[in-house]
């Protein structure tokens, strides 16, 4: 069986606040079992000639400006809906500047206060995505985010801001014959070296690629 192949979108060369120095070799480290990140800042990427030769996408994109393209939108769009995989981290659902990948993100960022410890609480436990994972805390930039009212979608994680108001931290959705994962955490690289959440990101690919795990 081939190698599954992963491709990482992000900004190396002007990011707003997220580079992807770092943060490119940590997500290759942890998917480096079950597949082959190739990690890029080039949006044209995201054409669907050219997405068709990857099983996942991973956007870490700082798209606060709404750069992309509607050539772009629309061959990530078809990728998903085709059957593609997409997996957002943190930032990259700064993408919905474009109202048409806000409709595939399933919501939309609309502020964040202070990083802070962060309590994470699993809300269904019974998701592949979330198996084996306990409720768990880091350090992280609390996004909060307003759902699309059309969207299907499943909340895996949970955390309460200082206000008390409970906000979706991670969910999964379906996009015609593709799926969507979206994992609010991931701020800076030391994110990434919490062993609960990297756990959560690789399940995330693997949900979204559909790859069963390895048996013992």
């Amino acid at each position: 069986m081939s190698r599954k192949k992963a491709l990482l979108l992000g900004d190396y060369t002007h990011p707003m606040y997220h580079p992807l120095q770092g943060v490119d070799a940590e997500v290759s480290r942890i998917l480096q079992d079950e597949m082959t990140v190739q990690c890029s800042e080039n949006r044209n990427l995201m054409l669907m000639e050219n997405l068709a030769g990857y099983d996942l996408l991973i956007s870490y994109l700082d798209d606060w400006k709404g750069a992309i393209a509607p050539q772009q939108a629309a061959g990530l769009l078809s990728y998903v809906s085709g059957g593609g995989a997409l997996l957002v981290l943190h930032n990259g659902i700064s993408m919905h500047n474009r109202y048409e990948i806000a409709q595939l993100l399933g919501g939309r960022f609309t502020g964040h206060p202070a990083p802070r410890e962060l309590r994470f609480q699993v809300t269904d436990p019974l998701h592949p995505i979330v198996s084996g994972i306990e409720n768990f805390s880091m350090e992280e930039e609390p996004y909060e985010i307003e759902f699309d009212n059309f969207a299907d979608i499943t909340v895996l994680l949970e955390y309460m801001n200082e206000d008390g108001k409970s906000w979706p931290a991670a969910w999964a959705h379906n996009y015609g014959m593709g799926r969507v994962v979206y994992l609010m955490p991931g701020h800076s690289v030391p994110s990434f070296n919490n062993e609960s959440f990297r756990r959560l990101l690789l399940q995330s690919a693997m949900w979204a690629t559909r790859t069963k795990p390895k048996r013992n």
